[in-house]
């Protein structure tokens, strides 16, 4: 049975936070540990704790590209990897995030919400275009 003492109940927001917040990432792209190229978005050798970008996004919105009716290819958006990339969703919501881990159907990082930048991560079929400066 379901212990309460053992087991106790946290929502989804905790959930995602302790996934995130206890999570490492790997250096920004470079050479890897003892002369091992460092591969984008895969967790190798050179880890370090997460941290999130010490400066605010460009200060405007860019003009969206062509929308794609496909799922973002994870081998594109890998090249946004640790720059400040804008993303329009498919519900025509758009904002600023810096991504630090690519997965094959998943981005990772931080999303700028106007003030500061919060751990973020959403699957690649939501995104329907990028751009990264």
């Amino acid at each position: 049975m379901y212990n309460h003492e053992v087991y106790p109940a946290i929502n989804a927001n905790q959930q995602l936070e302790r996934q995130f917040l206890n999570f490492l990432i790997p250096s920004p792209p470079g050479p890897g540990f003892g002369g091992a190229p460092a591969f984008p978005g895969i967790p190798g050798p050179g880890f370090q704790p997460s941290q999130a970008p010490t400066a605010p996004p460009p200060p405007f919105t860019p003009q969206q590209a062509v929308a794609s009716p496909f799922a973002i290819d994870p081998g594109a958006i890998s090249l946004c990897l640790f720059r400040n990339t804008f993303i329009w969703l498919s519900n025509g919501q758009g904002f600023w995030v810096y991504p630090i881990i690519i997965g094959p159907r998943s981005v990772a990082g931080f999303r700028w919400n106007g003030r500061f930048w919060v751990i973020f991560g959403i699957d690649t079929r939501r995104i329907v275009s990028f751009t990264c400066f």
